[in-house]
C-alpha cells in the first residue's frame, strides 16, 4: 500500500483543494454572479459533453490502463500508445459528420423545453473531444505511476481558472454569453497542458504500427465505450434530463446539491487515481490474493474517511445553506442526503469496478452498466415527473444500491473475495449512532459558527472511536506514525 497511499494522499490534498475551489464557486460565485438559467446551461453541456466522451474516444483511456502493462517491449508498448490516439479519430470523424448534417434535428430536440440550449449545442461535441483527449493522455501517465500532476490540472486548475471568470462576469468584463465559450477554452488549455506532461512523463517514438492483439483491444474497447457511456449516463443524466422535464434554473439548484453531496466520494476518487493501474497489473500477473487484499483495505478506508465526511455534511446542510442565502436553492437540502448515501455504498465498494474492468469478466461490467443506465432513464423519466428534482436523486441512490450488491456478488462468486468485514458493520453502526445523535442537536449562533462547532465536536468523537474501536489497521498506523 505504499505508492497507494503516497500517491492517494496527496491527490486526496489536491481534490480537497479542488473541492473548496469549486465549493466557492457553485455555493457562491455561480448562484451570485451568474445568471441561474446559465448556471444550469454550463451543467448541462457540460454533464452531456461526459455522457458524449467515452463514445468520441473509443474508451481509450480504460484500454490504456488495461492493456499497457501486457506488453514486454518498449517497442510495443509505444506503438500501443500511438494507436490510442488515431483510434478515436475513427470515430469522432464519422461522428461529426453525422452531426452536422443532422444539427438542427439534434438542436432543436435539445432545446424543446429551453431554448436556450440551441444556440450553445455544438460546444458540447467539442467539449468531449477536449475532455476524452485529456482523459486518454491522463491514462499515459498512470500507467507510469504517476498520477498527481494530472489530477491537479483536472481537479484544480479548471476551477481556478472558472472562478477568475466568475468575477470577470461580475466586472462586466465578459458576459454571461462569453463566460460559456471561455469555459470551453479552458477544456481546451487544460488538455494541451496534459499532453506536454505527458510526454515529459515518458514520450514514446512514433511508430505506426497495430498492435497484435488489436481484435482483443477494440472488443474491450467496445465493450467499454458502451459500459462507459452508460457510466457516465448514470452519472450525468439526471442534469440532461432535467431540462427536458423542468425548467433549466432547476438544473443549477440540483447541482448545488449533487456538488456539496460529491464531496464525500473524494477520498475514492483520490485512491482510484493509483489503485486503477495496481489492480491492472496484479490482474495480469494473477496475483489474485494481492487484489483480494486491496479490495478489502480500500473498501474499510475509503469508508472510514467518506463516514466523517457523510456525517459533517449532512449534519451542517441547512446551517451550509442559510450561508448561500438564496432561498429557491434549498430545493437541493434533501439532494444533498439522497446523493450522500448513495456515494457511501460507492465507498463500501472499495476497488471493485477495477477488479471487474480488469479481469477475464470485464463484459460483466458492459452488462451491468448498460442495465444501470437504463435503469436510471426509466426511473428518472418517472421520479422526476413525480416529485421533481428528487426523483432524480432518488434514481441515482436506488441504482447505484441495487447494482453495488450485484456487483460485490458477482465479484465473491467468480474470485471468492469481498469487500466487507466485521470492522464494516462496527463502522455503519458508529456512523449512525452519531448522525442520530447530532442529527436533532443544533446551535443557535450565526450558521457559520454552528457548522464550526459541530465540526470539531463531531471529528473529535468520531476519530477517537473509530481509533478506539480499531476499524482500520492502515489508518490505526497513520495515527501512529504522524500523532
Amino acid at each position: 500500500m505504499g505508492i497507494v497511499l503516497k500517491q492517494s494522499f496527496i491527490n486526496t490534498i489536491i481534490l480537497f483543494l479542488g473541492f473548496a475551489i469549486g465549493g466557492v464557486n457553485v455555493l457562491f460565485l455561480f448562484t451570485h454572479f451568474l445568471h441561474e438559467d446559465y448556471f444550469g446551461l454550463i451543467t448541462f453541456l457540460l454533464s452531456a459533453a461526459n455522457i458524449l466522451l467515452p463514445l468520441l474516444v473509443f474508451g481509450m483511456q480504460h484500454t490504456v490502463i488495461k492493456y499497457y502493462s501486457s506488453y514486454k517491449t518498449q517497442k510495443e508498448k509505444d506503438g500501443f500508445l500511438i494507436s490510442t490516439l488515431l483510434i478515436p479519430l475513427l470515430v469522432i470523424i464519422p461522428v461529426g459528420l453525422i452531426g452536422t448534417y443532422l444539427y438542427e434535428t439534434i438542436a432543436n430536440w435539445l432545446s424543446s423545453e429551453n431554448i436556450l440550449i440551441k444556440k450553445y449545442t455544438y460546444l458540447i461535441f467539442i467539449v468531449a473531444i477536449l475532455m476524452g483527449y485529456f482523459e486518454v493522455f491522463y491514462a499515459w501517465t498512470k500507467v507510469q505511476f504517476n498520477s498527481v500532476f494530472g489530477n491537479f490540472i483536472k481537479e484544480i486548475f479548471v476551477r481556478i481558472c472558472t472562478t477568475f471568470l466568475l468575477f470577470a462576469v461580475y466586472f462586466e468584463w465578459i458576459t454571461n454569453e462569453q463566460f460559456i465559450y471561455a469555459i470551453v477554452v479552458v477544456y481546451a488549455v487544460r488538455t494541451l497542458l496534459m499532453k506536454l506532461y505527458a510526454y515529459i512523463v515518458y514520450k514514446p517514438q512514433i511508430i505506426f504500427k497495430i498492435p497484435s492483439n488489436i481484435k482483443e483491444i477494440l472488443s474491450f474497447s467496445l465493450y467499454i465505450v458502451v459500459a462507459g457511456s452508460a457510466a457516465g449516463i448514470l452519472l450525468e443524466i439526471d442534469k440532461f434530463m432535467i431540462p427536458k422535464l423542468e425548467q433549466i434554473a432547476e438544473v443549477a439548484y440540483y447541482s448545488v446539491g449533487i456538488y456539496i453531496a460529491s464531496v464525500i466520494a473524494i477520498p475514492t476518487r483520490a485512491m482510484q487515481q493509483i489503485t486503477t493501474s495496481i489492480i491492472a497489473k496484479k490482474m495480469n500477473e494473477n496475483k489474485l490474493f494481492e487484489v483480494g487484499k486491496l479490495y478489502k483495505q480500500t473498501s474499510i478506508n475509503l469508508l472510514v474517511i467518506g463516514g466523517l465526511l457523510f456525517l459533517l455534511i449532512n449534519l451542517n446542510v441547512e446551517d451550509l445553506y442559510l450561508l448561500i442565502n438564496k432561498p429557491e436553492f434549498t430545493k437541493g437540502i434533501s439532494i444533498v442526503l439522497i446523493i450522500s448515501l448513495a456515494k457511501l455504498m460507492e465507498l463500501a465498494f472499495g476497488t471493485g469496478n477495477a477488479i471487474l474492468v480488469n479481469s477475464k469478466y470485464y463484459k460483466i461490467f458492459f452488462y451491468l452498466s448498460l442495465a444501470m443506465a437504463i435503469t436510471v432513464v426509466v426511473l428518472n423519466n418517472w421520479l422526476i415527473q413525480l416529485i421533481g428534482i428528487k426523483g432524480a436523486a432518488l434514481s441515482s441512490l436506488i441504482v447505484v444500491v441495487l447494482y453495488t450488491i450485484i456487483k460485490i456478488g458477482y465479484i465473491n462468486l467468480k474470485f471468492n473475495i469481498k469487500p466487507f468485514s466485521l470492522q464494516t458493520v462496527k463502522l455503519l453502526c458508529l456512523i449512525s449512532c452519531i448522525f442520530i445523535l447530532f442529527y436533532f442537536w443544533n446551535f443557535s449562533f450565526h450558521p457559520l459558527l454552528n457548522i464550526f462547532l459541530k465540526v470539531i465536536l463531531i471529528t473529535i468523537l468520531y476519530v477517537f472511536l473509530i481509533k478506539k474501536m480499531n476499524i482500520s489497521e492502515d489508518i490505526n498506523m497513520l495515527f501512529k506514525t504522524y500523532f
